[in-house]
């Protein structure tokens, strides 16, 4: 996957797996991309897959700080 289709696939996984907006997923992204979380990514092709877009969509979703636990359930 190119560095831009994945960047893509992660922003669509936020906004599916997560039901945030998409402007709201694009602005985890972006600032993500701004902290160089991607670099690694865009040096190693072999990081753009669609596991690690699954994984990267989930750490980046819960450090922007909107991943919010419900009182009294059990965050998984």
């Amino acid at each position: 996957m190119q560095y831009e289709e994945y960047l893509d696939e992660v922003t669509t996984l936020i906004v599916e797996k997560y039901g945030v907006t998409e402007a709201a997923a694009i602005k985890i992204v972006v600032v993500a991309q701004d902290k160089e979380f991607f670099v690694p990514h865009d040096q190693t092709p072999e990081m753009r897959n669609i596991d690690q877009a699954h994984l990267d969509a989930r750490a980046l979703f819960e450090a922007s700080g909107q991943a919010k636990v419900v009182p009294g359930k059990k965050k998984k």
